[in-house]
């Protein structure tokens, strides 16, 4: 998808000491790629990548209502057998003192009395106000983590089976709602000081960007093809309502697709680049539509497949798929279209990327995007901060603020946002889609070489990035840029 990036930025407690060059792990999830979507770092180990699966040595594995779904939520599971070769920082808790353990025990504990849920302490001791149900089995371990390393500490005390809930979503979608608040103001104002920062490894460059890619994008086209529908699309849908069911999810992922390329004015003859090709759908009906196509991706194992479905849809003549960072296209086009693609940019990169879409529009040409938001306050005091997300799931992403894009393309280009709509409720319904689905087929997943960690660290990314939609704290919009035909713009 592009999932999410960052559902919950706010670390619950003071993370660890910065991590050192040494330490920190392989880049990010990156550009020419849609990312899915919408924070981890623990004391002991040096890789932070996810382990590949048995059956893939040598492959790089790795987002409104409290109510998370409308069908029964799957039984607590049990403590999963953690192999400590794949899963270093999950297997034990990381060193911390005992002060800071103390210290996290004490801002959770009172984070967690004045929230609407029931945390429930070794299956006696019970805080919060009511609500949703989490079990905290083993606290020892659980405040350790979080006193380590924060909102990764506390992502990887869930893989490692020392806490659960019932209904994940509704718990995450309680301390989403409620992210700013967590923690207590006068830390919030030294989080310089105490939260982890991203490691400079992580940066998208050319040649970062292709390693972030390979992390999360090849972890394996079958994996993927397990919970997406049979469109392969992993980012939000549109559907006519809410809330929805499988069988209507490839229509409106279409719908998505088609009101995108309706916004750029995608019809016969017109010159489409599509950077993030993900697997090949918008590309599939730009060129039903009679358009031609020039997709960009950084992901062998997408652009294999994508290019495998368009010939044998029979429109080889009209796709190319290239493999190729979104700053070395040329050329001129009518039309640029990217979906969620932006949140695996960078910051740093947000005016490079906006510019080559200025670079690359032709006269009269129309950019249409869509992109995962979150609140500007929240971007400005979280955009540095080293998260489970970055961790585990997309190395180096950054959600957008509307003011950030705004911000950018006004200083760095000619483009303007003239039309702006939003459809985070849908994120939310996509997200439990793939999440009732991957669950259903854990045996499937299972069979591909992933072992149960893996499934409770992406079961855990999917309810982690709905809870980001269902709190309202994530958005994600299709956007329409134009360029601004100003007098001023014109001598630029």
């Amino acid at each position: 998808m592009t999932a999410p990036t960052h559902p919950l930025p706010t670390e619950p407690t003071p993370g660890p000491p910065q991590p050192t060059p040494a330490s920190v792990p392989a880049p990010h999830a990156a550009e020419s790629t849609p990312a899915a979507g919408p924070a981890l770092h623990p004391a002991e180990s040096t890789s932070a990548s996810v382990p590949a699966p048995a059956s893939q040595k040598g492959s790089q594995p790795a987002r409104g209502a409290a109510s998370s779904s409308p069908v029964p939520a799957p039984a607590v599971q049990q403590r999963p057998a953690v192999d400590p070769a794949r899963w270093p920082d999950v297997a034990a808790p990381p060193r911390a003192s005992r002060l800071r353990t103390a210290l996290a025990e004490r801002i959770v504990r009172r984070a967690l009395a004045r929230l609407p849920l029931r945390a429930r302490l070794a299956g006696a001791e019970d805080i919060g106000l009511g609500g949703p149900l989490m079990e905290i089995r083993e606290p020892e371990a659980f405040f350790r983590r979080i006193g380590a390393s924060g909102l990764i500490g506390f992502g990887e005390s869930y893989m490692a089976g020392e806490w659960d809930a019932p209904d994940l979503v509704a718990v995450l979608t309680v301390l989403a709602g409620n992210a700013a608040d967590l923690v207590p103001a006068p830390l919030q104002r030294l989080r310089p000081l105490w939260a982890l920062r991203k490691p400079a490894a992580q940066l998208n460059t050319p040649e970062g960007s292709r390693e972030n890619i390979s992390r999360h994008y090849d972890l394996s086209n079958d994996l993927f093809a397990l919970f997406l529908d049979g469109t392969l699309s992993y980012s939000s849908a549109v559907f006519r309502s809410l809330p929805a069911t499988q069988d209507l999810l490839p229509a409106a992922q279409h719908r998505k697709i088609d009101l995108l390329l309706d916004a750029a004015g995608v019809g016969e003859g017109t010159r489409l680049l599509e950077i993030g090709t993900g697997w090949g759908e918008l590309a599939l009906r730009a060129a039903a539509r009679g358009a031609r196509v020039v997709s960009v991706t950084l992901s062998a194992e997408q652009r294999e497949l994508a290019r495998t479905r368009i010939r044998e849809a029979g429109y080889e003549d009209r796709v190319e798929v290239r493999l190729c960072d979104y700053r070395q296209v040329t050329g001129a086009y009518d039309a640029v279209v990217s979906v969620e693609m932006i949140e695996a940019v960078g910051e740093e990169f947000w005016p490079v990327y906006f510019t080559a879409l200025d670079r690359l529009l032709a006269p009269g040409g129309r950019v249409a995007l869509q992109a995962i938001t979150m609140p500007d306050d929240r971007l400005r005091a979280s955009r540095s901060t080293y998260t489970w997300i970055h961790k585990y799931i997309f190395p180096g992403g950054l959600l957008p603020s509307t003011e950030a894009i705004e911000r950018v393309t006004t200083g760095h280009t000619r483009l303007r946002t003239v039309r702006r709509s939003g459809y985070g409720a849908h994120y939310a319904e996509t997200l439990r889609l793939w999440r009732e689905r991957f669950t259903e087929r854990s045996a499937e997943v299972d069979a591909l070489g992933f072992d149960a960690v893996f499934r409770r660290m992406w079961t855990f990314y999917l309810a982690y990035s709905e809870a980001g939609f269902r709190s309202g704290y994530l958005d994600v919009q299709q956007l329409l840029l134009t360029r601004d035909q100003s007098p001023a713009q014109e001598a630029l």
